[in-house]
């Protein structure tokens, strides 16, 4: 890749930037314009230091003391080894650990409330459990400890695989199994814009691996590997509107309050961005 498509690259990646922040601001979260000018600057020297392809602004996760930034960098495949980095001041960035099954059982037995702001902090509980059978039986007190560093980890990680979001055909799945952004994808038709089916989780399929050869019969294993929003369960847990004189669709999840997705119509266009506080909408099932 030479050096004219990487600038190319950059500026678009700020672009997204850019919009993603003004349309998240109809939440009342935006960043200073001092904070903005810091990642333009930071995030290109991360993506140097760390030999990424390119690096994305994931959004910001609420702290009582102070808030988290999250960028995240993108290797040769889009999908896999993406690797999480938080920062405090959007300058100095911190590699966050792998969100393995044990640490995300971990987090949600130990983590409760609001983050602290703090990424030492710990968290603790202590609870009973049965070991051996029968009469053998006994009770001993468990304590389990997670840091919210990997409480942090575990947030970003649930959040990208419940909601991540990309329009149909901006990515492309070749033979081999590997996920790179489609250069030739110039963007939904307005009219297919605004159809939920037209718009994929960015993560592992779920559903499509549970389909038959006659329903995978219509798909086209380029650009549809991934599973679509309209099969998401529960119904109606995505809002989908027409902004800005109906030139940019938007949707926002109802799952992960703060998260915002945009597309703008006939140009490849788009990105999401989280701003919130980091706690899954329990009371989904009772708002639908």
């Amino acid at each position: 890749m030479n050096e004219n498509v990487l600038i190319n690259s950059v500026a678009m990646d700020f672009e997204s930037l850019h919009y993603s922040l003004d349309l998240a601001a109809g939440n009342g979260l935006t960043l200073s314009s001092e904070l903005t000018a810091a990642l333009q600057t930071s995030l290109v020297i991360l993506k140097r230091n760390y030999k990424f392809s390119r690096v994305l602004f994931w959004g910001k996760i609420l702290g009582l003391k102070c808030d988290y930034f999250i960028a995240q960098g993108v290797e040769e495949d889009e999908m896999k080894n993406r690797k999480s980095l938080y920062s405090l001041n959007c300058m100095d960035w911190h590699l966050l650990p792998l969100a393995t099954e044990s640490m995300i059982a971990d987090v949600a037995l130990a983590a409760q409330g609001r983050f602290t702001g703090d990424p030492s902090h710990e968290y603790e509980h202590t609870e009973m459990r049965i070991k051996g059978e029968g009469d053998d039986a006994t009770e001993e007190e468990v304590t389990v400890k997670v840091n919210e560093a990997s409480r942090l980890a575990t947030t970003v990680s649930n959040i990208d695989k419940d909601v991540s979001v990309m329009p149909r055909g901006a990515f492309t799945k070749s033979p081999c199994g590997k996920v790179q952004t489609n250069r030739s994808f110039g963007g939904l038709d307005p009219v297919e814009a605004v159809k939920p089916h037209n718009y994929l989780h960015f993560r592992e399929p779920v559903n499509l691996k549970k389909k038959s050869i006659l329903e995978m019969s219509h798909l086209n294993p380029v650009i549809d590997f991934l599973d679509p929003l309209s099969e998401d369960v529960p119904k109606g847990s995505w809002c989908l509107q027409l902004e800005r004189g109906s030139t940019v669709c938007v949707l926002r999840s109802l799952l992960w309050l703060g998260l915002t997705f945009f597309h703008v119509p006939q140009t490849p266009q788009h990105g999401h961005i989280y701003m919130g506080d980091g706690l899954m909408n329990l009371d989904l099932p009772f708002m639908l």
